[in-house]
């Protein structure tokens, strides 16, 4: 008798412990990295996914988001997604392309020239693009358009001629970009975007292109007061996420989740137009000057960029992505003309 309840103590331990670790390995934490400070649209959205997630998946899934940039730079944050030190990330195109090389076209100078012309494209080359980054050991979640690049100056800059008398600052984490517009002839200054205010008080640049909502964030406009009114691209980022987390979460809660994470990358758009119309009034009542460039001025980036196009593919452009582009865009401009 007694042997029997050694062996049915002993069953019983078994069988909790067997049950604690199910319920231990079913609990998934996901450490997602953003670069986005946490008080923007961007942050509150994160938040928001987080809390959705855990109520989805009744616990079982936890997502932790790292803001500010507190995970390091966009190649800090790619290697530890590879080593799994954390399993997700908010990327640029600049990180996006180191991925999968051609996704920095979306971002082509003059290419893409208002939000409808990007919702054409986007809606066209996205299966493709997120296929092949989920080829690369990654799984995409969702795209983000974070505003659009533009020319922020010391002095007026209505024209190319106007641009290349001055000392463009240009981040150093974007060489793709700084390459496209040294071999259209302007004077590219490297600078830790962080310390342009800095560069431009002590004359070494006269002019960025930034989202206005950086140029707002680092106070840029104190020093730069001139802001073309002519997109120069949009900056897009994306979510992704390592292969390794993704099996790791139970299938049955993957398409809820993928669906809130859409929602987000839906609710986002409008909040960060919004946002970005907000933060170039409040600059204009500070005194920034928007100088208003005519058809025919836009027309002399559009031709300059042109020039050097080809001398870009297969290193900063990928030649195939440009010409679907162009197609979509040539239809649509044709269309409404």
């Amino acid at each position: 008798m007694k042997k029997f309840w050694y062996t049915a103590a002993f069953c019983l331990i078994c069988f909790t412990v067997g049950t604690n670790s199910v319920f231990a390995q079913r609990r998934v934490t996901i450490k997602l990295a953003s670069l986005v400070p946490e008080n923007t649209p961007w942050g509150a959205a994160l938040n928001q996914m987080a809390a959705e997630w855990s109520a989805a998946t009744n616990g079982e899934v936890s997502l932790v988001i790292y803001h500010n940039g507190i995970a390091g730079s966009e190649a800090d944050v790619l290697r530890k997604l590879k080593m799994n030190q954390i399993q997700a990330a908010i990327l640029t195109t600049f990180g996006l392309n180191t991925i999968t090389p051609g996704i920095m076209t979306l971002s082509a100078p003059f290419l893409i020239r208002d939000n409808t012309e990007l919702d054409l494209v986007l809606n066209d080359l996205k299966p493709a693009l997120e296929r092949q980054i989920n080829e690369k050991g990654f799984y995409f979640l969702a795209w983000s358009k974070v505003g659009w690049v533009k020319f922020f100056s010391k002095a007026p800059v209505f024209t190319p001629a106007d641009l290349k008398r001055q000392k463009l600052g240009t981040s150093e984490t974007e060489p793709a970009l700084m390459d496209a517009f040294k071999a259209m002839g302007y004077q590219m200054v490297p600078v830790a975007m962080n310390q342009a205010l800095v560069y431009l008080n002590g004359g070494m640049i006269d002019a960025v292109y930034l989202s206005p909502t950086s140029v707002g964030g680092l106070q840029i406009f104190g020093m730069a007061k001139n802001m073309a009114s002519i997109n120069i691209a949009p900056f897009l980022g994306g979510i992704v996420m390592n292969q390794t987390a993704y099996r790791a979460i139970p299938d049955k809660y993957k398409p809820e989740l993928l669906r809130i994470t859409k929602k987000l990358e839906t609710d986002l758009d409008s909040s960060i137009q919004k946002l970005e119309a907000d933060v170039i009034e409040t600059m204009r009542q500070y005194g920034l000057v928007i100088n208003q460039l005519t058809p025919a001025q836009e027309q002399l980036w559009y031709d300059d960029v042109n020039r050097i196009v080809p001398s870009l593919f297969g290193t900063t452009l990928d030649r195939t992505i440009y010409g679907r582009i162009e197609t979509i865009l040539k239809n649509h401009r044709s269309a409404r003309r």
